[in-house]
């Protein structure tokens, strides 16, 4: 259960008196809240360059319903508690009519009471828990959610890699690990694999080598990451030297340049699932990079700034569809959002407002993201 940060009547009556202050804007103003500094910056940074790329394109066609699109940032500092400081600043402060963010689950958990007490439409670029949009009917996503990826990646590690006992490594202060693990856990069991051993670690940890041990000491023919980038790759690095050589594999939390930074070769060989590969050969995939590519001095997009374009152009696309910036009609429209065809796929809206579609398994070889293949819904 979370607590609204009001009374329902009072956030309805605020809510009217926004509506009112922002049908009288020159501009149609977008929040966006985002880890641009911190621990998960690398994530946060790489979303709001494909949000800001979105943007502007939309801008230079014309804007949106006659005006142009204001786009609102602000820096959660990957800090807990800062989402819903900042959220209530977009919508109290600077009446947006909806809201961008944010990419971890835990944060887009902080922030999403507050927009639906207030009945702003949000959209998460890439929050997979599914508890985010179980809030209320005003928070949706563009991405899949763990119960899917997590079944995509027990079905790659029995079927692709052919393991049958593996460890699970989670962290218990990470909604998204604890639930990514749930999903992937009970698939593989399903199938017929075992989960061996069970260790956990704490967001922040820097040494591993005890979970690692007793994990080396249980015989297992795998280990199942489900962290993010930072922990994943020193994670990586400290089973390498115990002489730990087995397929270490995770979700998309490990999507960042930064795995390979930190893990240099020792996370050669790794693998694990995503939303999006610059390598697929598609003209929407393939314009996409050379744009941002000329925009962001030669950077290559990774998923999260895929995510985060996408997340932009539906939710443009859902006012342009209402005809109005009213909050109940952009959120009728993006409950509607049926087929739209984004960068990082088709994207549907099922009736828990969470989109359908497919995920891809990446390797890190050579130093370097190859995408090894789709797995569809």
């Amino acid at each position: 259960m979370f607590r609204l940060p009001r009374t329902l009547a009072v956030a309805v009556v605020a809510a009217a008196a926004l509506t009112a202050c922002r049908l009288s804007e020159q501009t149609v103003k977008i929040g966006e809240y985002a880890s641009l500094t911190g621990k998960e910056a690398a994530f946060g940074q790489s979303s709001h360059k494909g949000t800001l790329l979105a943007i502007e394109e939309i801008n230079a066609a014309g804007g949106v319903l006659g005006k142009k699109v204001e786009l609102i940032t602000e820096d959660d500092q990957s800090k807990q508690g800062e989402s819903a400081t900042i959220v209530k600043k977009l919508i109290s402060r600077d009446k947006v009519v909806g809201i961008l963010g944010e990419v971890a689950s835990m944060r887009s958990l902080e922030a999403a009471p507050i927009c639906q007490a207030y009945r702003i439409p949000m959209i998460s670029p890439s929050s997979t828990n599914p508890k985010v949009t179980e809030i209320g009917p005003y928070i949706f996503r563009v991405c899949f959610i763990d119960p899917f990826q997590g079944t995509v990646m027990a079905k790659f590690a029995k079927d692709t890699l052919k393991l049958h006992r593996v460890a699970l490594l989670t962290s218990v202060s990470s909604a998204y690990s604890v639930g990514l693990a749930k999903y992937f856990k009970e698939r593989f069991v399903a199938d017929g694999g075992e989960i061996v051993i069970d260790q956990k670690f704490t967001e922040g940890d820097k040494d591993f080598n005890a979970q690692l041990t007793a994990i080396k000491a249980a015989g297992v023919e795998g280990i199942f990451v489900p962290g993010y980038y930072t922990e994943a790759a020193l994670i990586c690095r400290q089973a390498r030297e115990l002489d730990m050589s087995m397929p270490i594999f995770g979700g998309d939390g490990w999507e960042a340049p930064e795995l390979i930074k930190i893990g240099g070769a020792a996370v050669e060989g790794c693998y694990y699932s995503t939303h999006y590969s610059p390598q697929v050969d598609t003209p929407a995939v393939q314009a996409f990079v050379a744009k941002f590519k000329a925009r962001f001095d030669g950077e290559v997009p990774d998923a999260m700034a895929a995510l985060g374009y996408d997340s932009a152009e539906v939710m443009v696309d859902a006012i342009r569809r209402a005809g109005s910036t009213e909050e109940p009609a952009v959120r009728d429209a993006l409950a509607a959002t049926k087929d739209f065809e984004g960068v990082t796929g088709s994207t549907t809206m099922d009736k828990d407002r969470n989109a359908t579609k497919s995920a891809v398994v990446i390797m890190v070889k050579d130093g370097h993201f190859k995408f090894v293949q789709t797995v569809a819904p």
